[in-house]
C-alpha cells in the first residue's frame, strides 16, 4: 500500500469485476468539524452562521515509484450552516474536492434539517442530496499489461447523484450523539469505456456513522475536557476513532486522536477574534514508511438571535 503501483493494482483489480469503488467521504482528523458532510441532521443545530473550512494533505511527500511525481491524498471541504425558524430546521452545505492519485472527487452535498425539542436537547433529523463528480485519468495508470482490454482509457468522468440521512441529537455544552449514512442509495454510474471489455463505472460507496461527544466542564471554569469518538463502516470494512481535547480559557487548546491501527494525532487550536484555528499532525502506525499527515481547520461563528429558549452558551466551539 506503501507503494502506489499497489495502489494502481488494487484499482485495476476493482475494475476486473466490473466496478470502480473508493470511499467517497474521506476522514478528517477533526472530524467534529466535518459533520456537515457525512451528516445532515447536524445543520443548523449551533443556532447561528457556522462556516468551515479544511485543508488535509495525507502521507505528505508520498511519491509514484514509476514518475516520481508526489500523488499525495489532498482534500479540501467547505461547509457552511444555519438555522431557519421558518422551516423549523435548519439547511446547510458543503463542496469537497478530494484528489487520490490519478482519482478526483469534487462532491456538493445540499440539505434540511427539522428541529424536534427532546428532553433537554435538540434532535435533527436531515436528509441531502448528494452531487458528485468522480473522475479518473486511466492514461496515468501503469498496468503489468500494455493496451489491457480491462481498462478503460484516457480520462473519464461521470456524475452520481444521491442522498445522504442522518439523525444527530445534542444538548448543548453537555454532550451529542449522532447516527448517518452516506451514498444511500449506492448510485452506479454509466459504462467508463465503449471500447472497453469491462462494464466497469463509478459508484458511490454507503457509509455509515456513529458519532458521540461529550463536554466536561473541570472545577477551574478556565479547564474543559472535550472526548469525542466516531466510527465509520462501509460493511467491508471499519475505522474507529477516539479523541481528547483540553481547552483553555476558552481560547486554547491540545489534544490527540487515535486512528485504530492506522495512527495517532497530535491536535491543537486557539480562538482569536471569533475565528477558531486548529491543527492536527498525524503520526503513522502502521509500518509502511509513510510520512506523516497535515490538517489545517479554519471556522467561524456567528450567533443569532432565535428567541428559541431561555438558554445560556457559554462558549461558540462546540458543534
Amino acid at each position: 500500500m506503501h507503494k502506489l503501483k499497489y495502489i494502481l493494482l488494487l484499482v485495476i483489480n476493482m475494475l476486473a469485476i466490473n466496478v470502480l469503488m473508493a470511499q467517497q467521504v474521506p476522514i478528517f482528523t477533526d472530524y467534529a468539524k466535518s459533520y456537515a458532510v457525512i451528516n445532515p441532521g447536524y445543520y443548523g443545530l449551533s443556532e447561528g452562521v457556522n462556516a468551515m473550512g479544511i485543508y488535509r494533505n495525507q502521507w505528505t511527500g508520498f511519491k509514484d515509484d514509476v514518475t516520481g511525481e508526489v500523488v499525495s491524498p489532498i482534500t479540501f471541504l467547505a461547509s457552511a450552516d444555519l438555522p431557519i425558524k421558518v422551516l423549523r430546521g435548519g439547511v446547510g452545505l458543503s463542496l469537497m474536492k478530494d484528489q487520490l492519485g490519478f482519482e478526483n472527487n469534487v462532491a456538493l452535498n445540499l440539505g434540511y434539517s427539522y428541529h424536534l425539542d427532546l428532553g433537554s436537547g435538540t434532535l435533527g433529523l436531515g436528509l441531502a442530496f448528494s452531487f458528485n463528480n468522480r473522475s479518473a485519468d486511466f492514461s496515468k495508470a501503469k498496468p503489468l499489461n500494455d493496451n489491457d482490454p480491462v481498462i478503460p482509457s484516457g480520462d473519464q468522468s461521470d456524475m452520481l447523484v444521491d442522498f445522504n440521512f442522518g439523525l444527530f441529537y445534542s444538548v448543548p455544552e453537555t454532550f451529542y450523539v449522532a447516527l448517518s449514512t452516506t451514498s444511500l442509495m449506492e448510485t452506479k454510474g454509466k459504462a467508463l469505456d465503449a471500447k472497453s471489455s469491462s462494464s466497469a463505472s463509478f459508484v458511490g460507496d454507503r457509509t455509515f456513522y456513529l458519532a458521540a461527544g461529550y463536554e466536561y466542564q473541570f472545577f477551574n471554569p478556565k479547564f474543559m475536557l472535550n472526548p469525542s469518538m466516531l466510527v465509520l463502516s462501509d460493511i467491508a470494512s471499519t475505522q474507529f476513532n477516539v479523541s481528547a481535547r483540553m481547552w483553555y480559557n476558552n481560547k486554547i487548546s491540545f489534544g490527540v486522536n487515535y486512528r485504530y491501527q492506522e495512527s495517532v494525532d497530535l491536535l491543537v487550536g486557539f480562538i482569536i477574534k471569533g475565528v477558531q484555528i486548529n491543527y492536527a499532525y498525524d503520526i503513522n502506525t502502521m509500518g509502511l514508511k509513510l510520512a506523516g499527515s497535515h490538517e489545517v481547520t479554519v471556522s467561524y461563528f456567528f450567533k443569532l438571535d432565535m428567541d428559541r429558549s431561555p438558554r445560556i452558551y457559554r462558549s461558540i466551539r462546540y458543534l
